[in-house]
């Protein structure tokens, strides 16, 4: 079985496995340059593209996947 090159964290990031190349909000490019490297999906990071764990300090209604029925 093979890893997935990405995987959603629920309530946190969207993790990518390998080299990928991810655009920013201004159109910027960034290659990752990690094994895993962590993509914020809260929109609160201090380094966005990236994740910096913000999540984990918001409300569970603020973080990504609020409200998501399961």
């Amino acid at each position: 079985m093979t890893t997935p090159d990405v995987v959603v964290c629920p309530g946190g990031p969207l993790l990518l496995r390998g080299d990928h190349v991810v655009e920013d909000a201004d159109g910027v490019h960034h290659a990752t340059r990690r094994p895993v490297s962590a993509l914020c999906r809260c929109l609160h990071s201090a380094s966005l593209p990236w994740c910096d764990g913000t999540h984990a300090l918001l409300p569970a209604d603020k973080r990504p996947d609020a409200g998501r029925v399961r």
